[in-house]
């Protein structure tokens, strides 16, 4: 009974969805820190979870790490990733 009691508010926290600011607060930052990325122009909304990606990025090595690093952010359900390259017109 004891370990129940104790366990109890762990399980509830962990229950606890992550707000989309704090999820895009995450991903921003994750993606300023990265080299591939680091450096591009981006606009990062979140909307339940889904992450949507907007802007340039330099190099399309970049615009796909921005996808696999966002998806990795704790309480992301999806990427949209609209980033275009620099050269691009």
């Amino acid at each position: 009974m004891l370990l129940v009691t104790l366990a109890m508010p762990m399980l509830v926290a962990q229950q606890k969805a992550v707000s989309d600011d704090a999820i895009s607060d995450n991903v921003r930052q994750r993606l300023a820190s990265d080299a591939d990325v680091r450096g591009a122009a981006l606009d990062v909304t979140v909307k339940g979870g889904v992450v949507t990606i907007k802007g340039r990025v330099h190099t399309d090595k970049g615009r796909k790490k921005a996808t696999e690093i966002s998806k990795k952010v704790k309480g992301v359900v999806d990427v949209d990733n609209q980033l275009k390259l620099y050269s691009d017109k």
